[in-house]
Order: C-alpha cells, then sequence, then structure tokens
C-alpha cells in the first residue's frame, strides 16, 4: 500500500538514469565544440556543477538539464534564481580552492531526448550572471 505522495524509486531512478545520460552526452557534445573538462559533479555543500571546464582563458561552470520531453516546459527552463545561486556560490569556492581569478561564464545545457535519441540539444553560453533575478 502506497500513501499519498510517495513516490516508487524506479521512477525516480530512470529519471537519475536520465540526468547521468544527459551529462555523459553533453561532455561528449563539449569535448568535440573544444572545451577541456576538468571536472564532472563538483560540489560544495549542497551545492553540485555539473561539469567545471576551460575554453581558451575562460573558465566554465554548466548545469544540464534533460527531459524526455516538453510538456512540462523546457529543460533549460528549470534552472531557477536558487540553483543559480548555488551554482555561484560552488563556482566562488571552486575559484578559491584553485586561486582561479580569471575570466567565467555560466552556461545551461538543455537536452530534449534520452537513451534513445537526441530530439534536441541547446548551448546557452553566458546563460546567467551571478546575482541577477531571472
Amino acid at each position: 500500500m502506497l500513501w499519498p505522495g510517495y513516490q516508487l524509486n524506479y521512477s525516480m531512478s530512470l529519471q537519475s538514469k536520465n540526468g547521468q545520460w544527459g551529462e555523459d552526452f553533453s561532455v561528449d557534445f563539449l569535448v568535440q565544440n573544444g572545451m577541456e573538462i576538468l571536472h564532472r559533479n563538483w560540489r560544495y555543500k549542497r551545492a553540485e556543477i555539473d561539469i567545471i571546464g576551460k575554453e581558451g582563458d575562460i573558465l566554465v561552470f554548466v548545469e544540464v538539464k534533460t527531459k524526455s520531453g516538453t510538456f512540462m516546459g523546457r529543460p533549460e527552463e528549470v534552472v531557477g534564481f536558487k540553483k543559480k545561486k548555488m551554482m555561484f556560490a560552488a563556482a566562488s569556492a571552486y575559484m578559491a580552492s584553485t586561486e582561479y581569478e580569471g575570466e567565467i561564464r555560466f552556461d545551461i545545457i538543455g537536452i530534449i531526448g534520452g537513451p534513445g535519441g537526441v530530439k534536441e540539444i541547446l548551448h546557452f553560453k553566458d546563460a546567467f550572471y551571478p546575482g541577477m533575478n531571472p
């Protein structure tokens, strides 16, 4: 018997698998487009940055969102103010730990599809700036 609000683990597992696949696909996409990947799933407190890379002299922090379709909105639209704020905190901690003082950028990759195939991938460079509300 299930109680109200309970979600079965296998549905969350499918979502996690789709998200992991999206990150793997994004890494391949970014490498093919000239980015050097430095870290994946870098954590600071409760925040996580999916991909940290370098494009030329620019340090790039990338958030990846993967959805099977657009019924409930586009994948890039779910990166809200709270997530952006957490990414900025994590990016600041990363820069402090590596003593990086150069130019940075925050990107979002939105993928529609899944392990069976990609329908669309959009790479939003400079998707947001720290401190700006959506």
